[in-house]
């Protein structure tokens, strides 16, 4: 409703389907949450616990960074698991071979607290619900999910459950920024979310609005255009859309480039910053 540009959305099953369309110039624009866009971007040669099953684009550009995603470790409500060091020795979802995203959400929880996948019992699943369904069946001690999701409030209703902190403190956050390139953490107070019975520390990455280099700067700044005059509209569509602000689209630790529109536009608004041309040529040097 905002803007000169006429979108058509095109559906496909995941990151991985769609970044080499958004990469060769057959697709505009795409969303597409932070750690999957940096290791597509820095390719093969580039690896998080060990691997990356992504495509490599290196044409990718980031046009807007937009709103965190949340999720968090969960456990049965009468579990003697208090917080992410407890979950040494215990039975833990894995693998996640149908939802890529999610090994590297479990790996960065173990990884917050100095811990690896030797230091658990993995329980193979494919997806995140098959992980919340093997905690409810007792398959599993612990597992994880999007905070305040349909599926933890099936899964409360049901059994009950609750998440647990990761560690969040200084040296904690270190070690997961350090794991998994794009994660930070994030406190929720008690009773803010379903499930969340005390202060409790979730990982946090951020959601892109991003393009393929070659599409044109114009065509770049008309979509941002339309996005940052008309923020307080997304509001209503859904509640993510609360922090994807016109303050949090530019900084200097997102893991792909800016595209050159892009940059045009926020030069001309005055929000972007000094450091971020540095941190510009670094993200390009890792694809010259």
């Amino acid at each position: 409703d905002a803007g000169t540009l006429r979108l058509s959305v095109q559906p496909y099953t995941g990151t991985s389907t769609f970044l080499p369309l958004l990469n060769g110039g057959e697709m505009e624009f795409g969303v597409v949450n932070a750690v999957d866009m940096g290791l597509s971007y820095r390719g093969p040669s580039y690896k998080i616990g060990g691997r990356n099953p992504f495509p490599h684009a290196p044409n990718l550009r980031l046009v807007m960074r937009g709103s965190p995603l949340m999720v968090g470790l969960l456990v049965r409500k009468d579990s003697s698991i208090k917080n992410v060091y407890d979950i040494k020795g215990k039975r833990m979802t894995g693998e996640y071979p149908a939802h890529l995203a999610v090994w590297y959400n479990m790996f960065g929880h173990l990884s917050s607290a100095g811990l690896t996948w030797n230091d658990v019992q993995v329980v193979p699943v494919p997806a995140v619900n098959d992980g919340v369904d093997a905690l409810v069946q007792g398959r599993a001690d612990v597992t994880e999910h999007a905070i305040n999701s349909a599926k933890i409030k099936e899964a409360d209703a049901a059994i009950g459950i609750r998440h647990i902190t990761i560690d969040c403190s200084p040296e904690g956050e270190a070690r997961l920024r350090k794991a998994v390139p794009g994660y930070y953490g994030r406190m929720v107070k008690a009773g803010q979310a379903t499930a969340v019975v005390e202060d409790t520390c979730f990982i946090a990455y951020d959601i892109y609005l991003s393009a393929g280099k070659g599409v044109p700067d114009g065509v770049v700044e008309a979509m941002l255009k339309a996005v940052w005059e008309n923020t307080e509209k997304l509001v209503p569509v859904h509640p993510l859309f609360r922090e994807w602000t016109r303050e949090r689209a530019v900084d200097p630790e997102v893991t792909i480039p800016y595209h050159p529109g892009a940059i045009r536009f926020y030069k001309e608004r005055g929000v972007w910053k000094a450091g971020m041309d540095q941190a510009q040529q670094k993200l390009l040097s890792l694809n010259p």
